[in-house]
């Protein structure tokens, strides 16, 4: 006899999806946290953009569960009165020489199903956002903002309304497979030990995914990957800001580039940027906000000195290092590995919070087809 039906390592917004959408399947589901509450690292680290699904390679799963986690995600908002708007945004040439990209960009997006990007001019993008400087634009009108504190708190709710029970200041210190189910053993803030057994184990543990995945007694190591960090600083615009939609430049390697995002309340942020890293560590350095400065006033000249503030910082799962091709999430079910019933989620960066609910059903169907 098994003790729940699954065992779902972290509590971040993906690994709520995932309760909610095995518990609304009628499973028994414990969740396990290290942290003391839901969503503390990466979910909380992020621009709480809802992104429309541009820039993926045409058929990988960033793809296509971002295009499918939107419209899910804007659906689900509404239903749960969760705080979201959709003000669209503006991927900006900041000189002639990148117009080819925006070209190469809008194409991609119809090849991934969004199919409503706007190519402007100069005059075009410079009448609906006065304070830009660039030689033209995609305007996309599906981009939005979340408030992913509520998100996660609904998705939670939605879990335990369905009879999925949290743990936290848990950590799953090993599992093993095991003839009829999973071992899974924890720990908790005191040191105390649990064991429970599982018909099904989800390691959506984030930062710590490879690290948890080490610790599978049966499971085929060579099938964890490489973990790169990269971390992503932002600052905060002190003031007014004079923009009403998400400004972004084109993208460089590892991430977006230093673009603008506003809050539910109109505030601005810029960020993240990419800083490669070797230990989890959240602390910005001011002195970064030089090079902010510069890749900011490339797209919007009058920003005054002294505006922008350190805010915070965010760190990416990432499946490839500097200089490498932007790889894809990694979703191991039991058909990837033979190796029971368990699911790793490794690099779930960015579109994760669009994805969210599409990444969990994705995961039922895996464990459950």
């Amino acid at each position: 006899m098994h003790d729940v039906d699954c065992v779902i390592a972290g509590a971040g917004v993906v690994g709520l999806a995932i309760a909610r959408a095995l518990a609304l399947s009628g499973r028994e589901v414990l969740v396990a946290e290290q942290a003391g509450a839901i969503g503390t690292v990466t979910s909380s680290r992020n621009s709480e953009v809802i992104h429309a699904g541009l820039y993926y390679a045409p058929g990988s799963l960033k793809a296509r569960l971002c295009v499918e986690g939107r419209e899910r995600l804007y659906a689900y908002c509404g239903e749960h009165d969760v705080a979201h708007a959709r003000p669209g945004k503006l991927i900006v040439a900041v000189d002639p020489n990148q117009l080819d990209r925006l070209g190469a960009i809008r194409a991609n997006a119809r090849s991934c199903g969004v199919g409503d990007l706007e190519l402007l001019t100069q005059a075009q993008t410079e009448s609906l956002e006065p304070a830009l400087q660039c030689a033209g634009a995609l305007l996309s009108p599906s981009t939005g903002i979340v408030d992913s504190q509520a998100l996660m708190l609904s998705l939670r709710g939605d879990a335990e309304a369905a009879g999925a029970s949290f743990a936290f200041l848990t950590t799953v210190s090993s599992a093993a497979l095991e003839v009829d189910g999973i071992r899974i053993e924890t720990r908790d803030a005191n040191g105390e030990t649990f064991t429970v057994r599982a018909g099904a184990f989800v390691n959506a543990a984030g930062l710590d995914a490879q690290a948890l995945a080490g610790r599978i007694e049966g499971f085929p190591q060579g099938l964890v990957p490489p973990l790169w960090l990269a971390r992503g600083n932002y600052f905060s615009l002190s003031g007014r800001s004079p923009f009403s939609r998400l400004i972004y430049p084109v993208p460089v390697n590892g991430g977006l580039g230093v673009h603008l995002t506003l809050d539910l309340a109109g505030s601005a942020r810029f960020g993240p940027d990419v800083e490669w890293i070797n230990s989890v560590d959240y602390s910005v350095d001011p002195t970064r906000s030089a090079a902010f400065y510069d890749e900011i006033r490339r797209y919007w000249p009058d920003l005054a000195d002294g505006a922008l503030q350190p805010a915070y910082a965010g760190i990416r799962p990432k499946l490839s290092g500097p200089g490498q091709p932007a790889a894809d999430f990694m979703i191991q079910g039991p058909a990837d590995h033979r190796a029971g019933q368990i699911v790793n989620l490794f690099g779930i960066e960015s579109p994760g919070l669009t994805a969210s609910l599409a990444i969990a059903d994705h995961v039922v169907g895996l464990l459950y087809p």
